[in-house]
């Protein structure tokens, strides 16, 4: 219980989360984020198995991207791997979502998180992959933090 409000999802609730409303929410992403930050593990595996597939349009939505941050940071290690293969697995090239993610507003800061949180050997293939993209991520300002993890931990 949180402020005395259960944190246990409802069927009812979770159909809603389903829905992706609550993450594009201005406010029912607060209400995930805290589920993910307080909740049981089997809700926030309900969340992270929601946002699965959609790591890349949901990083793009001004709100929808905290969630995405979130569940990087509050998951299992096997559900954050999941996630980061999703973005990173793909073909390289300008229209790769790890790409696309860089370049983005809102969804670079959940590349920051995901160089952050991987474990070191998924970390190393990130840094892989952006590494060819150096002169074209000078070019924006969001790909400009991109760049300085890449210096945090590999220069």
């Amino acid at each position: 219980k949180y402020q005395g409000v259960s944190l246990e999802m409802t069927p009812k609730t979770y159909y809603t989360v389903s829905r992706d409303a609550l993450f594009k929410d201005q406010y029912g992403n607060y209400v995930i984020q805290h589920v993910l930050e307080h909740g049981r593990p089997e809700d926030k595996s309900k969340i992270v198995a929601e946002v699965r597939g959609k790591v890349l349009v949901l990083s793009q939505h001004k709100f929808a991207s905290n969630v995405v941050e979130k569940c990087v940071i509050h998951s299992s290690r096997a559900e954050r791997a999941l996630l980061i293969d999703e973005v990173c697995c793909q073909k390289d090239g300008p229209h790769s979502a790890l790409y696309t993610m860089m370049k983005d507003q809102y969804a670079n800061y959940v590349v920051q998180r995901m160089i952050d949180m991987a474990e070191p050997a998924q970390r190393k293939i990130i840094m892989h992959k952006i590494r060819p993209h150096i002169a074209t991520l000078r070019k924006y300002t969001y790909g400009k933090h991109i760049l300085a993890k890449l210096e945090k931990y590999y220069m």
